[in-house]
């Protein structure tokens, strides 16, 4: 979960399933032998072109994958350190938004919920 200085929340769209054109919080799978934290910093630098600091874990979360599957998702902090935003691997998209436009975006399942508990909603 990323915010820029006008607390506003960085989403990808989603070009692949599961959620193909749903927008979600950037994230992917932890490749063998990293940590949490260093693959936060590849998927995000993968999804979005900027460079973050991951920090502390904000939630998680079991959601539904694959019929019969349940992924397992862990969502943390993190701060942008450099880069461009710019959607690449399997985002079709790339923003920052506001409470308003989140409102008006179709959202993967469940995510404002989470977003709403963990006290992280946009400005």
């Amino acid at each position: 979960m990323i915010k820029d200085r006008d607390g506003r929340l960085l989403l990808i769209k989603r070009g692949h399933e599961p959620g193909a054109g749903l927008w979600s919080l950037p994230g992917g799978r932890i490749e063998p032998g990293e940590t949490h934290q260093q693959a936060v910093a590849r998927e995000v630098l993968e999804e979005t072109g900027l460079v973050v600091t991951c920090g502390r874990l904000l939630g998680t979360a079991d959601l539904p994958g694959p019929p019969g599957a349940v992924i397992a998702v862990s969502d943390y902090l993190a701060v942008v350190t450099g880069g461009e935003i710019a959607p690449g691997d399997d985002a079709a998209d790339a923003r920052w938004v506001t409470a308003a436009e989140l409102d008006q975006l179709p959202l993967t399942s469940g995510l404002t919920d989470y977003l709403a508990a963990w006290g992280a909603c946009p400005e």
